[in-house]
């Protein structure tokens, strides 16, 4: 039996709880404290005591990397629940779920042909690129896009439209994937991101394939299991390299992709040329790429390799760098509002990391102007929002308050 004292319930010293929450995620004090946007001496003088208990906005980003329940089970007394900086469930995430956990067997419905799920696939997405609020949109759709595709792979005649019908399903899981994501629901998010593989996998489509891998990594480095991630990537990306000579425009996007993901990844541990060495990589790809060409799933394009490169830098908490590279990849230039808004939170990183706190709150203004829910469910957002209610120059904290209230982390 495990002998390590739970910190959740046993009172010990803050600086205990930090250091066995730290040692269970198998972090150490140079890879949490970049990812809080500190040095591994300051988690060291946490852990030892030298330093006292943090302010709440630094406690929320520590909980965050942590992946906790609950900010008690760093200070053993202030309860405040995940849903405040991972954001808040969405009104319609009990359809969806219940769609997602639905079997429709035995039920009369008439089995939709693939082709006009597809259709309806491809109106989704569209509507999601376009909408302020996309999980509005997208948590309506889903439940009938969930139904119909478990019709279409049940009332397949044969073999090939058993796998084409699982490529829409496994489609339709990415869809709701980017639903899920943020929310307090993380059973329902990996049950689908599986479901989404194997479907992918029973579809023998390499472009089903790369999408629900590309997730999957995701799931697995924000889940902080940064090797399981690595290992997504890799296998997948060398099973695609065998398609890339006769690939279609959309498989050698996913592959780019996948290839920044692995950047991501290495960015996260703090390794810049590897990180580096990815995007670069993945930029190659972009460039083969048609200008006008947008990945409906992934975003991949030009014009999103240049935010990505805003991200490597972040990650690797180089402010200037940051700044330099956003300079070069406006918001603008995405035609998604979402993943534009999303951009413009990796530029107000990039200020703030920088030191330039009033243009790191403007372009998050501008990016909840963009795509208000994008910032609502955005825990960079909701941390950078937090801390600057504490700030000591009254304009930006007046402004944070604005924006605290617009976002409901007031409420």
């Amino acid at each position: 039996m495990d002998s390590t004292p739970d910190p959740y319930e046993v009172d010990i010293p803050f600086g205990t709880r930090l250091k066995l929450s730290r040692t269970r995620r198998g972090l150490t004090r140079e890879v949490l404290g970049g990812l809080v946007g500190r040095s591994a001496s300051w988690v060291k003088a946490l852990e030892t005591g030298r330093l006292g208990t943090p302010r709440l906005p630094v406690l929320l980003r520590l909980v965050e990397a942590l992946h906790l329940r609950d900010l008690a089970e760093l200070t053993g007394e202030q309860s405040v629940p995940v849903e405040l900086f991972s954001g808040p469930g969405h009104t319609l995430l009990p359809r969806v779920r219940a769609s997602v956990n639905a079997l429709t067997l035995g039920d009369d419905q008439p089995v939709p042909t693939v082709e006009r799920l597809r259709a309806r696939l491809a109106g989704a997405w569209r509507a999601r690129h376009s909408a302020p609020n996309h999980r509005d949109v997208v948590g309506r759709l889903l439940p009938g896009l969930f139904d119909d595709a478990q019709r279409a792979v049940r009332g397949a005649e044969d073999g090939a439209q058993r796998r084409a019908a699982s490529s829409v399903l496994s489609e339709v899981c990415s869809l709701a994937q980017f639903f899920i994501a943020y929310q307090p629901a993380q059973s329902l998010l990996w049950r689908v991101a599986e479901r989404g593989m194997v479907a992918a996998q029973e579809a023998e489509d390499p472009h089903a394939l790369g999408v629900a891998a590309w997730l999957l990594a995701q799931a697995h480095r924000d889940a902080g299991d940064w090797e399981a991630a690595d290992a997504v990537t890799e296998e997948v990306s060398r099973h695609l390299e065998r398609h890339l000579p006769d690939a279609d425009t959309d498989v050698l996007a996913v592959w780019g992709a996948l290839r920044f993901e692995a950047g991501y990844t290495a960015a996260r541990r703090g390794e810049a040329g590897t990180a580096w060495r990815h995007w670069d990589t993945a930029r190659k790809a972009a460039e083969r790429l048609p200008a006008s060409y947008y990945h409906p799933m992934t975003s991949f394009s030009r014009p999103v390799i240049g935010a990505h490169a805003v991200t490597v830098a972040v990650e690797l908490r180089s402010g200037h760098e940051a700044v330099r590279q956003s300079g070069h990849a406006p918001a603008e230039a995405i035609p998604s509002r979402p993943r534009g808004a999303r951009h413009r939170i990796e530029q107000a990183r990039a200020h703030r990391l920088a030191g330039q706190r009033d243009e790191a709150l403007r372009v998050l203004e501008a990016a909840h102007a963009a795509a208000p829910e994008t910032v609502r469910y955005n825990a960079f957002a909701r941390s950078m929002v937090l801390e600057e209610l504490e700030s000591r120059d009254p304009r930006r904290r007046d402004g944070a308050g604005v924006l605290a209230g617009r976002i409901g982390l007031m409420s």
